[in-house]
């Protein structure tokens, strides 16, 4: 596919509207003895097609150089695995599922979702690229296959008389350059009868928030509801249904059957949210300049404090290390001049430096050593989780720096 050409419609995509600088790939963490290596940087800059509005970034690298060893597991946030159990439990109880049924997630991770399903004996198969990853899955008894998913793939699963009644596909749609054969992979993969639930974050609301950090190369594409319905209706899949969630700052989850399955009706939360979109504009390209805008000054306000707290001899350490955070320090060049360090509760981060800036990760033991003024919580969706995890840094008169959409102490 012409990297210069949308990745759905194919439509030129001749001007990017929002240049976030050059940033190395958001999760390519560093050893220490590498610290002194040359590290990739790429363009961040992101286009909208004029044509079917798809928010998307132009492709440097490919899945496999980014997602075979991967640095991400979702079993480390309680908040995410209530989440999980929460949908697990609700998909139950609407759809009636069962030990007939076959459940197949893409993009499985650590079996932090299909462990609940395997709790009541209803048979899974998780689909995972990397590999260090499946591992811990395959280890707690999760039926997991290593591979990216793909058209070819879904295939071979069906030629196998493998085919889901459900279809998980969990915050994955933004890391799939193939848009077109990942589709039509669920398409085959579905059952007559099937459904498939994909969530995402919801493009409005990375507007609306100034979600600018959520940005990074391992996100190809961002979706709003109108769009995701043109990619879906293009492969003969219809939204029948979706709901607004909480998590990563506000998403959706879409419900998707075959066009010609006459069991399951449109309900009125689509029109909902699709007015939600058009009275927000998000098929006007002048939402998207000023949306630049707005991410101009609000780099600058976060400059600002740590500005103000380097004068005052504050000092600041970081919550975390996601991916959004690695953009957003990044992009507003702040380093380990600035911010000492950072914690995470992921041994597999621990020991590593940031990409880019060369902020070293440490656990959060390490708060109560250093006992700082501020705690900036880079994965600002689990804020509360975490406040409440750190909230004797109180005891000392320590606060909390949440970043976006603008910075707020707390």
């Amino acid at each position: 596919m012409n990297t210069d050409n949308c990745r759905f419609c194919e439509n030129n995509l001749s001007k990017f509207f929002l240049d976030l600088g050059t940033t190395p790939l958001a999760n390519s963490f560093i050893n220490k003895h590498d610290l002194s290596n040359d590290e990739l940087f790429f363009p961040l800059q992101v286009y909208v097609c004029e044509k079917c509005y798809l928010f998307q970034l132009k492709q440097f690298k490919t899945p496999n150089e980014i997602f075979s060893n991967y640095a991400y597991f979702s079993s480390y946030s309680s908040t995410w695995l209530k989440h999980a159990e929460n949908y697990v439990d609700m998909i139950l109880d609407r759809f009636s599922f069962n030990q007939n049924s076959l459940v197949i997630e893409l993009a499985s991770n650590d079996g932090y979702l299909l462990q609940y399903f395997n709790k009541k004996n209803i048979p899974v198969l998780g689909i995972e690229p990397a590999e260090n990853i499946a591992k811990i899955a395959i280890e707690n008894n999760i039926n997991t296959t290593v591979d990216f998913f793909s058209e070819s793939l879904a295939s071979n699963l069906k030629n196998n008389e493998k085919q889901a009644d459900l279809i998980i596909a969990n915050n994955v749609l933004a890391h799939v350059p193939e848009l077109n054969d990942f589709v039509k992979g669920i398409k085959i993969l579905l059952k007559d009868n099937g459904i498939c639930t994909i969530e995402f974050p919801h493009l409005l609301n990375l507007i609306k928030k100034n979600q600018f950090d959520t940005i990074y190369h391992e996100h190809f594409s961002y979706f709003s509801l109108f769009t995701a319905m043109n990619i879906f209706s293009f492969h003969d899949l219809e939204i029948f249904d979706v709901e607004e969630i909480s998590t990563h700052g506000g998403s959706l989850r879409l419900y998707i059957k075959h066009k010609k399955n006459s069991i399951f009706s449109t309900t009125d939360n689509v029109k909902i949210v699709l007015d939600k979109e058009k009275k927000a504009k998000l098929n006007d390209i002048n939402t998207y300049k000023l949306f630049s805008n707005n991410v101009q000054l609000s780099k600058q306000k976060l400059n600002n404090f740590f500005i103000s707290c380097k004068q005052s001899n504050k000092k600041i350490i970081g919550y975390g290390a996601p991916a959004k955070g690695n953009t957003l320090l990044n992009c507003c060049k702040i380093d380990s001049t600035m911010l000492p360090y950072t914690v995470d509760k992921s041994i597999e981060k621990q020991g590593l430096y940031l990409p880019g800036t060369h902020i070293p990760i440490k656990s959060p033991e390490e708060i109560k050593k250093s006992k700082p003024d501020y705690l900036l919580i880079l994965p600002w969706n689990l804020q509360n989780e975490i406040m409440d995890e750190m909230n004797f840094i109180r005891d000392w008169g320590g606060k909390f720096v949440i970043p976006i959409p603008e910075v707020k102490i707390i």
